[in-house]
């Protein structure tokens, strides 16, 4: 009888507290030392950024008029390991932790075909910038600009190593706005993967899922604010609920929409699940996408018209990104501006828009939240706007020039994560 009563009871309460769902839980939710923490906090997965740069193949025809359009070559990838880690960490009591993110690069020799020392023909992002900056300034700053840019005798486009361009080249524009003016370039030297992956100060707080466990992991602020201060409103500002990568909400649903923030994007972007996938012999996944219409200004995405910037909205398939770049004319896009407007293609030469080589995916466990592979690609350009009244770069007035495209990403997990998976998942 006190057999049967108390197996009764047993078999209510595991009816009632699911034994698996507990201890799920139990390991999302993040406390110092367990080992959600500890794969959170440094991952162990090889993650890798390749680096392809637009070289200019036809400078001396395009800048004498002789060519219409600027003509590219892509080149790479060049190779470098994301040491990716969260320093820095302190529990709150409101079930957060704060941490500063740093994802610091190596150079991986064996996985390169190319040199970092290699020489090509790049586009002066300090000239053109400076350039489209004082466009619009008074005729008497213009000419003193313009005097300067000819007295240095600064050419549009120039010969660079690949590493200059990526981690920075010395520029006399970039000297003298670091020196007179500190508060707008804090650099001294201009060099975009260098200023993707500055996070000199930066500190983001990411819930611990000690009250809701979805949302372990998952950022509640960034820089202290809850929004990112570059846009005007939401769903442009929105930084809460976002992911970095690490990992995304834990109990996803199919029709969820969670969100992939880096600095570098300088937003959120929505994701989408396209299928469901068993991978590794039984380890369920959705394939995730960007949304259809995340790169729109407003055009077929009215929620998207707060991503225009001073009332002007760049071609779809653009985000003007230039408050977060140091005032520069900086836009993202899908790399070759796969997904963009056509115009965009067909203005320049040699981009050719590829799905399998230009979407970023990511597949992701739906009960842990974690990836087991991803890969995000985007591309940098050059936003150009009417600077035909600025010295030595007149033929790259209304031009939107592709500097580099990059994809952050990783294969597999390593055996022992994996292992973890099955025995965690396969419990119930």
């Amino acid at each position: 009888m006190l057999i049967g009563v108390s197996a009764l009871v047993l078999g209510t309460l595991i009816a009632i507290f699911d034994p698996f769902q507990l201890i799920l839980k139990w390991k999302l939710v993040m406390a110092n030392g367990d080992e959600t923490f500890e794969m959170w906090k440094k991952p162990d997965a090889e993650i890798y950024l390749k680096v392809y740069i637009f070289n200019i193949t036809n400078r001396e025809a395009f800048l004498s008029g002789e060519d219409e359009k600027i003509k590219f070559q892509e080149v790479g990838p060049y190779i470098y390991r994301e040491n990716s880690e969260h320093k820095n960490v302190t529990f709150n009591k409101n079930g957060t932790l704060s941490m500063t993110p740093v994802f610091p690069l190596t150079w991986v020799p064996e996985l390169n075909s190319g040199r970092e020392d290699d020489i090509l023909i790049l586009p002066n992002i300090a000239l053109l910038s400076f350039a489209s900056v004082m466009a619009d300034a008074s005729m008497i700053t213009r000419m003193a600009v313009n005097l300067l840019i000819r007295q240095t005798n600064s050419k549009p486009f120039i010969e660079q190593t690949a590493k200059e361009f990526m981690f920075g080249y010395k520029s006399v524009l970039v000297t003298i706005g670091n020196k007179f003016l500190p508060s707008w370039i804090a650099f001294d030297k201009l060099g975009l993967i260098d200023r993707m992956y500055e996070f000199t100060g930066d500190s983001a707080t990411v819930y611990t899922g000690e009250d809701d466990v979805k949302k372990s992991g998952i950022i509640e602020n960034y820089n202290t604010r809850p929004y990112l201060p570059q846009w005007p409103a939401a769903p442009c500002n929105t930084v809460t609920g976002a992911s970095d990568g690490t990992k995304f909400p834990s109990m996803l649903s199919p029709d969820d929409t969670p969100m992939f923030f880096r600095k570098s994007l300088c937003r959120s972007m929505p994701m989408v699940r396209t299928t469901d996938m068993m991978i590794h012999n039984g380890l369920k996944v959705y394939k995730y996408i960007f949304k259809n219409g995340t790169l729109d200004n407003g055009a077929e995405n009215p929620e998207n018209k707060c991503f225009c910037r001073k009332n002007k909205c760049l071609t779809s398939g653009l985000v003007d990104v230039t408050d977060c770049y140091y005032g520069f004319p900086i836009a993202l896009s899908y790399p070759h501006f796969y997904k963009a407007d056509e115009s965009l293609v067909n203005a320049v030469g040699g981009l050719n828009p590829n799905q399998e080589q230009h979407e970023t995916y990511f597949f992701i466990n739906p009960l842990t939240g974690l990836p087991t592979q991803l890969y995000v690609r985007m591309q940098i350009n050059l936003a150009l706007g009417d600077i035909s009244n600025m010295a030595n770069t007149e033929r790259c007035s209304n031009v939107v020039i592709p500097l580099v495209w990059t994809e952050i990403g990783f294969e597999r997990l390593p055996d022992y994560m994996l292992t973890k998976f099955f025995v965690y998942l396969r419990v119930g």
